[in-house]
């Protein structure tokens, strides 16, 4: 007997049906504030238990530094200033150890501002510029601008101008205290080192080179 071929010709077309419906997920692009942070080592971040580093500051003929160790898990902060040493929680901070933080924040910003921009990216507003002419090398970098909200933290409003390579990596900032149209500082970013996954830039100099920001013994924890 011969067999009909209508079943097989209707699981053909279900075949060929279910085929033309799948449909194909985009992959979505990272905006630039995580291609600035994964271009520091922020895929890393979640392995980092602690960072040790030690800020300095030459300006003119002067020296000044403080040392820092920050349990990024517990949020225990150490800080050793002039001999001085404070420690403190960063979950509960009081009123004695505020002027400490603050100073944290400052120097752990210098550290890691292109990792700390995604952090903050919901009290911040943010534009990017394919080219714009850098202040120091005058070289026409790709430039991020962020700007902070008006409330919390220690410096609310404030912007930072961004000019990247082409590997989205820091080569020069610009500061603009409670954005400012003028420049509050204007360094370079130099002195790229990866340590332990983190790509850090460890020196910052002005255009007039009596100004130098750096760091030295930094120490990544995993």
């Amino acid at each position: 007997m011969k067999k009909s071929l209508l079943p097989l010709c209707i699981l053909l077309i279900l075949l060929v049906s279910c085929k033309s419906e799948k449909k194909t997920v985009p992959v979505q692009e990272d905006t630039i504030l995580e291609k600035v942070a994964r271009a520091h080592g922020y895929d890393q971040w979640n392995e980092v238990k602690e960072i040790r580093f030690t800020f300095n500051v030459d300006r003119d003929t002067t020296h000044f530094e403080r040392s820092w160790v920050w349990n990024t898990k517990s949020q225990e902060v150490q800080g050793i200033s002039n001999g001085d040493t404070i420690s403190y929680n960063r979950k509960a901070v009081d009123s004695i150890a505020t002027r400490a933080d603050a100073a944290f924040i400052n120097d752990k910003y210098w550290l890691l501002a292109p990792i700390n921009i995604l952090w903050d990216q919901n009290n911040l507003s943010y534009t990017f510029q394919e080219t714009s002419l850098a202040p120091i090398s005058n070289d026409s970098l790709p430039k991020l601008t962020v700007v902070y909200g008006n409330d919390g933290g220690y410096t609310p409003g404030d912007a930072y101008d961004f000019y990247l390579d082409n590997d989205y990596r820091v080569k020069e900032w610009v500061f603009r205290k409670s954005n400012s149209p003028e420049p509050s500082s204007t360094t370079t970013w130099e002195g790229y080192e990866a340590i332990n996954g983190l790509t850090i830039s460890r020196m910052h100099k002005n255009k007039e080179g009596n100004f130098s920001l750096y760091f030295t013994d930094v120490e990544v924890l995993k």
